[in-house]
């Protein structure tokens, strides 16, 4: 009886613990799409090297003073190719596909922002 009972508690643990792991690291929590200038993307890594980049988007503050403010949108880039595409068009608008989790993996990158794809790239 006290075996079961430990057998029962390991297997919820485990599957709590399964749970936990997906909804943080594999569930993806949104996708859109964000435009800007590509700033850069690079190829770093100590142990796991990954695909990093940086669009700048222009914007409008809010508040009484309506100065031209400018916004950072970092993200990881998974595949290759996407990444080899992305690092021939520096300085140049690009509209980004994405998907955001709420964690981040070594081997995915640093980002919570997977870019999976281009939408359009323009001079």
């Amino acid at each position: 009886m006290k075996g079961k009972i430990i057998g029962i508690a390991s297997l919820t643990a485990a599957l709590l613990l399964a749970g936990f792991v997906f909804f943080k690291f594999y569930f993806v929590f949104g996708e859109g799409v964000k435009a800007g200038e590509l700033n850069f993307v690079v190829y770093k890594g100590y142990v796991f090297k990954t695909y990093e980049g940086r669009a700048i988007q222009a914007g409008f503050g809010k508040g009484t003073n309506t100065a031209l403010q400018s916004y950072e949108f970092d993200f990881s880039i998974t595949d290759t190719a996407v990444a080899d595409s992305l690092m021939r068009c520096g300085g140049k608008t690009v509209e980004l596909h994405y998907k955001e989790y709420l964690g981040t993996l070594p081997w995915r990158g640093k980002q919570k922002y997977i870019v999976d794809r281009i939408v359009s790239v323009r001079e």
